[in-house]
């Protein structure tokens, strides 16, 4: 186990109760709880900022070689870095998204699209779509089951064949500037098909069964493939769609659910372990420059020129588990307690439940109250999601949290991960035949009624249950941390539900969440890792607009 010196910290207005902290009158080093927690790798901070709608070809397809047309951030691979699993050759002129016939009008090849053209369409990246796009493996009818078009442009962007659209780095600038320096994961996939509330809930729980409504507008005996629901096949429900969890006052009035499972959350608490998942848009007393508050606070989205709400209730990861949610959003007794159980008296029930706006997790690092696991949501317009969100709105979110935990004390035993809820149904042309199976109506990969073979997953009831098909689609990893291996792909499997591992085996002796949870079969996303080494890679700030290196830290 890793016990490393650690550098003295103040300790001024902060509980003993949060913080271990050395006598003024002693010589012996000063620690937050979190540093002097024993962890199995020098990584005594996790920080996953999750971001909406992306595969990996969206954002990586020819990495690490940029168009660089005259005007746009310019991006130039150093010498020796490693080749990704990405498009080349006859996928990027004959591809069968291209040459099937049931596309009709829509068939397109991938194309790349401009900085101009980073505010996109939404696609269709429901759980049954996804599947069809897939066809068997053949990965060729995306035009058709997933595609979506922009009102307007020319060519394959005026039509469902936006699908097959992909930024480089002259976009994605510094997504591209933290691979180059850091790591990436050419081989990570969405751990189930469908979009964001399934992928929200593995990477937390490794988990969508055990769905239980609440307020629902169909009963189970009427649930359709375009249903957020399943019947399990084992007396339960499994959760395949989007819906708003129950009882957020933020949460829609017509359909919402909760899931009758547990979390890496309370697998944190019992081991008093410092945690919280930060949401844009939570705090409902703040009032945005533009008048917004509460529920309907809002911030003009780039992306579209309009306002969108900041907070997104079925993006919420801990709001669908009785023991993590705070449906009131209440606000956290003080800043000393974000990430902690108990206010800074230690007997008191913390009120945030560990629920908290992205404004805290900067509040609480600044004020020296850093939690050992972190879960960050940008505000809703820069969260990447198309149709009200971009890559370059995005860009601005990442670069404003990494320039601000490099410039940390702590720094030094940071890890970064940047990944995605799901694929938005975005290309990608690798295909993964499921390792997990299911055999209901909404499932359509393999045959009517199939995706996959074999005998499906056991559920939270001990049983096998429908509804969990997966691994999904691919999506971008990226690991930043003076741990990580510089310019490094990693080709390991891994998936959302690989997060839940990391942070068990690093802060929870291996221990696994059981009742059918993934987190048991993720991969391991280690290999991203030289923790072998001295731990000691140059800080990288970027500048939020072009995604390029800054020659100095910025202001924050």
């Amino acid at each position: 186990m890793y016990r490393r010196a650690l550098l003295a910290v103040p300790c001024a207005g902060l509980a003993a109760t949060l913080f271990a902290c050395g006598s003024s009158n002693s010589n012996t080093p000063s620690a937050t709880a979190q540093d002097a927690l024993s962890t199995a790798t020098p990584i005594k901070h996790l920080v996953v900022i999750y971001g909406e709608n992306v595969s990996f070809d969206h954002y990586f397809a020819t990495y690490p070689s940029a168009t660089n047309p005259s005007g746009e951030p310019a991006f130039t691979a150093a010498t020796g870095t490693p080749a990704i699993n990405g498009l080349s050759g006859a996928l990027l002129t004959a591809n069968p998204n291209f040459t099937n016939t049931a596309n009709g009008a829509d068939a397109a090849n991938p194309f790349r699209l401009d900085r101009t053209q980073a505010a996109t369409a939404d696609q269709n990246h429901a759980y049954t779509a996804e599947q069809r796009a897939g066809d068997n493996g053949a990965l060729d009818l995306f035009p058709k089951y997933t595609g979506n078009a922009t009102s307007g442009g020319a060519g394959a962007f005026g039509t469902k064949g936006q699908v097959m659209g992909y930024f480089d780095g002259n976009t994605v600038t510094a997504l591209w500037n933290y691979a180059q320096k850091f790591a990436m994961s050419d081989n990570a996939w969405t751990t189930t098909y469908g979009p964001s509330t399934p992928g929200a809930l593995e990477v937390v729980a490794g988990q969508t069964n055990g769905l239980q409504l609440v307020v629902s507008s169909k009963q189970p005996a009427t649930a359709t493939t375009s249903s957020y629901y399943i019947n399990d096949g084992a007396g339960g429900l499994t959760m395949i769609n989007d819906v708003d969890p129950g009882y957020d006052v933020c949460s829609s009035t017509t359909d919402t659910a909760m899931i009758n499972a547990k979390n890496i959350g309370d697998l944190l608490n019992a081991q008093k372990i410092t945690w919280g998942g930060f949401m844009g848009g939570f705090n409902l007393q703040t009032t945005n420059s533009n008048g917004t508050t509460g529920c309907k606070r809002s911030t003009i989205a780039s992306a579209v020129n309009a306002s969108t709400a900041d907070y997104i209730p079925h993006h919420n990861w801990f709001q669908y588990f009785q023991s993590t949610a705070n449906p009131q959003h209440t606000r956290p007794s003080s800043t000393a307690a974000i990430g902690s159980s108990l206010e800074t008296d230690g007997k008191t029930a913390e009120p945030a439940n560990h629920q908290y706006d992205s404004d805290d997790f900067f509040a609480a690092v600044k004020a020296g109250n850093y939690p050992s696991v972190s879960f960050l949501k940008a505000p809703a317009a820069q969260d990447a999601h198309a149709g009200y969100s971009d890559p370059l709105d995005e860009q601005q979110f990442v670069t404003k949290v990494v320039n601000f935990l490099m410039q940390q004390p702590d720094w030094k035993n940071t890890a970064v991960v940047v990944t995605y809820d799901d694929s938005d149904g975005w290309y990608d042309h690798q295909y993964m035949a499921p390792v997990h199976s299911s055999m209901a109506t909404a499932d359509q990969l393999n045959g009517n009624g199939v995706c996959g073979s074999g005998t499906q997953p056991v559920g939270v009831a001990g049983a096998p249950v429908n509804g969990r098909c997966g691994p999904g689609t691919r999506i971008p990893f990226v690991v930043i941390s003076p741990w990580a291996k510089a310019n490094y792909v990693d080709h390991t499997f891994i998936d959302q539900a690989s997060v839940v591992r990391f942070i068990e085996d690093n802060w929870l002796g291996s221990a696994r969440l059981g009742g059918g949870s993934f987190d048991a079969a993720a991969g391991d996303m280690r290999g991203m890792f030289d923790f072998g080494g001295k731990g000691n890679l140059p800080v990288l700030y970027l500048d939020g607009s072009q995604g390029t290196q800054l020659s100095a830290a910025p202001a924050m």
